[in-house]
């Protein structure tokens, strides 16, 4: 099967699941469903300051306070990078003969991403709690990559961003003493995204041996290596934004150093990307000076 076929196999059965397994969140979450005050809206051993003396010094109620704010926070960045990803995509396609199975997958996933941002912002404005948004800077990183990226980048900064969220959500939705709201937007979210990160994977792979064939390739894989590893540090430094602490009495910034410095948290990261980070390695992905980046993300 040529390489053309096998991309178009794949959309055709994506596109065959999408018809058949999506959800629509106006009506399958109940919005109008009071939140418990006593739940917590992550697992505690998931939040970045469990396990610290700041940890200890919380009430319970400013733990669930604490969890309530950093889902927000992530939910938030996932806005963020879903947006991201829709430019990115709406770029890859933008040339290519609509006709294919492959751009309308694309076109589907744009369209699943929309309704997930929605949910996502619904979400947040049941929590009562700010949208947080990443640095001045990240912000301008993300423009940058969205008006620019290639096929390698835009399929790589996707995985790492989606996949992250989705080992994090699959936990939060089998877990039955959060919040219902928390566990049905993650379970949602996780059966619409398996798609996504397998339409990914699959071009991702054909990106990178399309690269290594052309002219130039050695070049434009290193260059791209560096943005994939500027990618994940922006996605693991993004997640928890400072405000979230503050929301608990926190010092936000005495509150994220600990955070960076607990290996609790830097675990959970590691764990929540140790499917994507070896995916990426396979496809060599991470080699050379972004090493660095990864190791600054706490993903190596």
């Amino acid at each position: 099967m040529s390489v053309v076929d096998e991309r178009e196999a794949n959309a055709a059965r994506l596109l065959k699941i999408s018809a058949g397994n999506s959800y629509d969140p106006d009506v399958d979450i109940d919005w109008r469903a009071p939140l418990d005050p006593e739940r917590m809206f992550a697992p505690a051993h998931r939040l970045s300051l469990f396990g610290t003396p700041l940890w200890d010094g919380l009430t319970p109620q400013q733990r669930v306070e604490l969890s309530r704010h950093e889902v927000a926070s992530i939910a938030s960045i996932g806005i963020w990078f879903e947006m991201l990803l829709m430019r990115m995509l709406l770029r890859h396609i933008s040339d290519q003969d609509p006709r294919t199975g492959h751009v309308q997958y694309a076109l589907t996933e744009v369209g699943d991403e929309c309704r997930h941002s929605i949910m996502f912002a619904r979400m947040i404005e049941a929590f009562g709690t700010p949208a947080y948004r990443p640095a001045p800077l990240e912000r301008a990183l993300g423009r940058y990559l969205g008006a620019t990226a290639g096929g390698v980048q835009t399929f790589a900064a996707a995985l790492i961003a989606e996949e992250i969220l989705d080992a994090l959500q699959r936990e939060a939705m089998a877990d039955d003493s959060l919040q219902p709201l928390v566990r049905m937007v993650s379970r949602i979210h996780v059966v619409e995204e398996a798609r996504h990160i397998r339409y990914a994977r699959d071009e991702l792979a054909r990106q990178v041996a399309a690269s290594r064939r052309g002219f130039g390739g050695r070049v434009s894989l290193a260059y791209s290596r560096l943005m994939i590893g500027r990618a994940a540090w922006t996605v693991t430094h993004s997640l928890i934004h400072p405000g979230a602490y503050a929301a608990v009495g926190l010092d936000p910034v005495a509150a994220r150093a600990a955070a960076w410095r607990n290996p609790a948290f830097r675990e959970t990261l590691r764990w929540s990307a140790e499917r994507v980070t070896a995916f990426l390695q396979e496809l060599g992905l991470v080699e050379g000076p972004a090493k660095r980046l990864w190791r600054a993300s706490a993903l190596l």
